[in-house]
C-alpha cells in the first residue's frame, strides 16, 4: 500500500508539475502573441486587374498575384482536394489536430535513420496561423504560438472563413498566391474549370512549391500528385475509378493564352500612374481593384503601327548608320546568333550574320535557328551611308556597298518587291532602328477618352512617355487658337491681313525679330483662311500683335494647351512648349464645338467587392438602369453638363478652316481617305518638330516626330511630309467602316459662298467658291471697301490699325496651292443661292 501510494503521489505531483509547466508555457508564449482578432477584416493583398475597352486584359499590378474567390464561390472539388492532402479532420477538430500529431510522431519515429522529411502535423488553421501571424522560423517555440492561436483562431471564427482565408492566401508558386491564381497560371482555367488531376496538383503544392515544379521537377510533381488523388479516394471524395484514371492523365501545364492580353505598354504605365495618383500604391498593389481603361484595341494597335512605319520612314530617307554588331569567329555561327540578345527596339525583327558579301544580287545571311536567308539588292538600296553634315552618301551599287562579311544586321521576311513582284522564299529586308522618336494620341473629343497612346517607338528603348511627358514646341499646329482668338474679337474667315515684311524690336538691345514664310515668300493682302491653310507665318504676327497677346494667352490657357503662355509674339508661332496629349485635348475642344473635356485612360474603377469607386463621366441617367431594351423603347436624354469655354460658332468657322487645310492647304494626303477630314501642321524652326493635328467629327488624332536631343529633322522634313502620313494611317483604319459624316454646324451661323482666294462674294459659276460661315452681319458686302489688317510693330509690340482699301479682284493665294475650291456642305446644292442660315442643327 505504501508502494502504491507512494506512486500515486508520484504521479500526482507529476500531473501537478505538468499542469502548472503547461500553464506557465501558455502564459510565457502568450505573452508576445499577435492578436488574432484583426482576421475578422483581414483582406489579402489581391491583384489589380486592368482592362480595355473590349474587355481584354490590359495589365495587371500585384506585390502577390491573387484572385480572391469567397468560399461560397469556391468549388467542392478544390475543397476536397486540400482537405484531403492538408487537414482530412478539418471540420473535427478544434484547431489542434491530436490523431494527426500521434500519426505524425509514429511515422516519424519509423523514419528514423532513413533520411527522410519529418512529417508535419499542423493543421490548416495552423498554417494560417503561421502564414499570417507568425513567420516561418523552424523551432519549438514558434510551433507553441501556432498551436495556441490556432485554437483561439477556431474559437473566434467559422471554418468557412478559416479555410476561405487559407485558400486565398497559400503560395503556389510560379508567382500565385491563392489557388485561384494558381488556376489561372498553370492552367489558364477558372477554379470550376479544373479536373481532378488539376485540382489534386494544386493541393500538392503547399508544402513545398518548387519541389514540385511541373517542369524541373516533373517525377516528383507527378508522383505528390497522385498521393493527393490517392488521399481523395481513401476520403470518399472521388470514386477508385475516378481515382485510377485521374493519376493515369500526365502532368500538364498550359500558359494563359496571348489572346486574352492586349499588349500596350505606354498605355497600361499610363494608367499606372493615375491609379498612383488616385489611391497610392498600396491599394494599387494590394487593393483588388478593377480598372476598365478608355483604350480601343483596335485602334491602339493601328496607331503603334503607324507611328512605328513613319519613323522607320523617316529613317530610311536618311541613310543607314552600319551594323548592329560584328562576328569575327564563324565556328558555331547559329549558336552564337542565337545567344545574343537583340537590340532594345528590335521586336518583331531577326539579327542575322553576314555570311557572304561578294555575290551581285544580294547578300547572304544567317539567323539565330540557323536557317539562311538573302537580303536582295533591292532592299538595300535606301542604306545609303549617313554623313554628318545631313548629307547621304553616294548611290548603292553592289550588297558590299551596306554590310561586309560578318556583320551583324536586322532583318524581316520580305515577300514583295516595291512593283508588288513576289520574292522567293528565304528573302528578308534590311531593317535600322530609328534615332528618331515621336509620341501619338487619339482621343474621342465628346468624353475626352484616349482611344489609343504611343509613346515612342519602342517601351523597352525608354519608358519615357513622348505623347504625355515630353515638352515640344507645337508650331505652326498653334496657329489656329491665334486665328481663333482674332475670330472671337470680329473677325471673319474673309477679313484681310497683310503678308508682307515684318519687322518687331523687343527691346533691351535684341535684335530686330524679323518673321518669314516658309516659303520666303510674301503674297499681300490675304484673307484669314488661307493664312491657316497655307501656314503663313508673318500674317499670323501681324493678327496676334493686332488683338494682343494677351488675349491669345488667354485663349491658349482656356483650352488647356499651356498653363502660363509667355506673352511675347514668337508665341503665335508655337515657341512655347506643350505636350501631344494637351495639344488633342485642345483640338478635341475645337471638334466638339467648344466645349470643355478632360482626357482620361480610365472609364471607372471598382473595389475588390465590385463598388464603383470612380468614373470620368458622373452625368445622372434617369431611366438607364433596370429597363429592359428592345426597339422601340426611348433612349434616355443624358444631360450634356461640359462648360461652354467658347462661342461655338466662331469654333466652327476655326473647324471649317482646317478642313481647308485638308481641302486645299498643308495635308491634302488626307483627301484620298474619301472623309470629311480637318487638321494643322506644324514645323518648328530649323525642322526640329514635325507635327499634324488631325480630325473628323467623332475622332482627334495628333502625333509629333522629333529627335529626344532636339535637331533638325533636315532641310525638307515638315509636319505635312513626316507627320501627316501617320496621322492618315490611323485614321484610315478608324473610319474605314465609318459613314462620311460632315462636321456639325451650330446654330447662328450664315453660309456664303466666297472665293476664298480674295474673301470676296463669289459671282456666278465661280468654280472657286466655297461655302464660307458667318455670324450674321458680317458677311462681306460687295458695295463696301475690303478692309486689310496691317499690324505692324516696330517696338514693343502694341496693336496695328486696318487700312481701308478697295482691292481689285483677283487672288493672293499661293501660286503653289493644290486642290479645288467650290465643295458645298452637306444639304447645300452647287445651284444654291448665294446664303444660307444654319437653324437647329441643319441647312435651309
Amino acid at each position: 500500500m505504501r508502494l502504491i501510494l507512494s506512486v500515486l503521489m508520484a504521479l500526482v505531483m507529476l500531473v501537478l508539475v505538468g499542469a502548472g509547466g503547461f500553464v506557465y508555457v501558455l502564459d510565457y508564449y502568450d505573452r508576445d502573441l499577435p492578436d488574432y482578432t484583426k482576421l475578422a477584416n483581414y483582406q489579402p493583398p489581391v491583384t489589380t486587374r486592368v482592362h480595355a475597352g473590349d474587355g481584354r486584359l490590359l495589365a495587371e499590378f500585384a506585390s502577390e498575384k491573387r484572385v480572391f474567390v469567397p468560399i461560397d464561390a469556391m468549388p467542392k472539388r478544390v475543397i476536397n482536394a486540400f482537405l484531403a492532402a492538408e487537414d482530412k479532420n478539418f471540420y473535427e477538430h478544434k484547431g489542434v489536430d491530436p490523431i494527426g500529431i500521434a500519426r505524425a510522431i509514429l511515422t516519424n519515429v519509423e523514419n528514423l535513420g532513413r533520411d527522410r522529411r519529418p512529417m508535419g502535423a499542423s493543421t490548416i488553421t495552423q498554417q494560417v496561423a503561421k502564414n499570417m501571424l507568425l513567420t516561418n522560423e523552424v523551432s519549438f517555440a514558434r510551433k507553441i504560438k501556432e498551436a495556441i492561436l490556432a485554437v483561439r483562431i477556431e474559437r473566434a471564427f467559422s471554418k468557412d472563413r478559416i479555410l476561405e482565408l487559407y485558400l486565398n492566401e497559400i503560395f503556389l508558386g510560379f508567382r500565385s498566391y491563392g489557388v485561384a491564381a494558381a488556376a489561372l497560371n498553370y492552367f489558364n482555367k477558372g477554379l470550376d474549370e479544373l479536373d481532378i488531376e488539376e485540382a489534386a496538383y494544386l493541393a500538392a503544392l503547399p508544402k513545398a512549391p518548387s519541389n514540385y515544379h511541373p517542369e524541373r521537377q516533373r517525377d516528383a510533381a507527378l508522383a505528390r500528385r497522385n498521393w493527393v488523388i490517392s488521399r481523395m479516394a481513401d476520403d470518399g471524395h472521388i470514386t477508385p475509378e475516378e481515382a485510377k484514371a485521374a493519376q493515369a492523365k500526365p502532368l500538364a501545364v498550359r500558359k494563359r493564352d496571348e489572346q486574352e492580353y492586349v499588349t500596350s505598354e505606354y498605355f497600361a504605365e499610363e494608367v499606372r500612374r493615375e491609379l498612383v495618383k488616385l489611391y497610392g500604391e498600396q491599394a494599387l498593389y494590394e487593393g483588388g481593384l478593377s480598372v476598365r481603361a478608355s483604350m480601343d484595341p483596335v485602334l491602339q494597335d493601328a496607331a503603334t503601327k503607324a507611328l512605328r512605319t513613319g519613323l522607320v520612314q523617316y529613317d530610311r530617307r536618311h541613310g543607314y548608320r552600319g551594323p548592329v554588331g560584328k562576328m569575327d569567329n564563324f565556328d558555331n555561327w547559329a549558336k552564337k546568333l542565337a545567344g545574343m540578345a537583340p537590340p532594345a527596339g528590335s521586336e518583331g525583327w531577326h539579327l542575322a550574320v553576314v555570311l557572304k558579301d561578294d555575290a551581285a544580287d544580294a547578300l547572304d545571311i544567317g539567323l539565330p535557328d540557323g536557317a539562311r536567308g538573302r537580303v536582295p539588292l533591292a532592299e538595300l538600296r535606301w542604306a545609303r551611308a549617313q554623313k554628318d553634315d545631313n548629307r547621304l552618301g553616294p548611290d548603292i551599287r553592289r550588297p558590299s556597298d551596306v554590310a561586309k562579311l560578318g556583320d551583324l544586321i536586322l532583318v524581316e521576311p520580305a515577300r514583295k518587291d516595291e512593283k508588288g513582284k513576289d520574292y522567293p522564299p528565304g528573302s528578308y529586308a534590311l531593317r535600322q532602328i530609328p534615332a528618331v522618336q515621336g509620341g501619338l494620341v487619339a482621343l474621342d473629343p465628346h468624353t475626352g477618352r484616349v482611344l489609343a497612346m504611343v509613346g515612342g517607338f519602342s517601351p523597352h528603348m525608354s519608358a519615357f512617355n513622348r505623347a504625355t511627358q515630353a515638352m515640344r514646341q507645337p508650331g505652326s499646329s498653334f496657329k489656329p487658337f491665334v486665328y481663333l482668338t482674332a475670330l472671337d474679337q470680329g473677325f471673319t474667315p474673309s477679313s484681310l491681313v497683310m503678308d508682307a515684311p515684318f519687322e518687331y524690336d523687343p527691346g533691351h538691345g535684341q535684335p530686330i525679330w524679323r518673321p518669314e514664310n516658309y516659303s520666303h515668300e510674301f503674297y499681300g493682302p490675304t484673307p484669314l483662311r488661307v493664312g491657316i491653310e497655307k501656314s503663313r507665318n508673318v500674317m499670323t504676327v501681324r493678327l496676334a500683335n493686332a488683338i494682343g497677346m494677351d488675349k491669345v494667352k488667354a485663349t491658349a490657357e482656356k483650352f488647356g494647351i499651356v498653363d502660363n503662355l509667355q506673352p511675347y509674339l514668337p508665341m503665335s508661332l508655337g515657341a512655347g512648349e506643350t505636350t501631344v496629349l494637351r495639344m488633342a485635348a485642345a483640338y478635341a475642344m475645337l471638334d466638339n464645338g467648344g466645349k470643355r473635356i478632360t482626357p482620361t485612360f480610365i472609364d471607372r474603377v471598382q473595389d475588390r467587392n465590385g463598388k464603383t469607386i470612380f468614373r470620368h463621366d458622373n452625368r445622372a441617367c434617369e431611366g438607364c438602369n433596370h429597363v429592359a431594351w428592345k426597339d422601340g423603347v426611348a433612349v434616355p436624354a443624358v444631360p450634356d453638363t461640359r462648360e461652354q469655354i467658347n462661342d461655338p460658332r466662331t469654333v466652327y468657322q476655326m473647324v471649317s478652316i482646317l478642313e481647308g487645310v485638308v481641302q486645299r492647304g498643308t495635308a491634302t494626303k488626307l483627301l484620298s481617305l474619301g472623309k470629311p477630314l480637318a487638321g494643322k501642321t506644324g514645323t518648328t524652326n530649323d525642322s526640329n518638330d514635325a507635327w499634324f493635328m488631325g480630325f473628323s467629327p467623332d475622332l482627334v488624332v495628333g502625333t509629333y516626330i522629333g529627335f529626344d536631343q532636339p535637331r533638325s529633322l533636315g532641310a525638307k522634313e515638315t509636319g505635312g511630309s513626316a507627320a501627316v502620313p501617320v496621322v492618315k494611317d490611323v485614321l484610315e483604319v478608324a473610319l474605314k467602316d465609318k459613314p462620311a459624316t460632315p462636321f456639325r454646324v451650330p446654330r447662328g451661323l450664315r453660309l456664303v459662298r466666297v472665293n476664298p482666294e480674295t474673301g470676296r462674294l463669289a459671282s456666278p459659276g465661280d468654280r472657286k467658291a466655297i461655302w464660307e460661315a458667318f455670324i450674321p452681319g458680317t458677311e462681306p458686302n460687295p458695295d463696301q471697301p475690303q478692309l486689310v489688317l496691317d499690324g505692324s510693330a516696330r517696338g514693343g509690340g502694341g496693336e496695328g490699325g486696318l487700312t481701308g482699301a478697295a482691292l481689285p479682284g483677283g487672288g493672293f493665294g499661293d501660286p503653289a496651292a493644290t486642290g479645288a475650291y467650290g465643295a458645298a456642305p452637306a444639304g447645300v446644292a452647287p445651284g444654291a443661292p448665294s446664303s444660307a442660315t444654319v437653324g437647329t442643327g441643319g441647312l435651309y
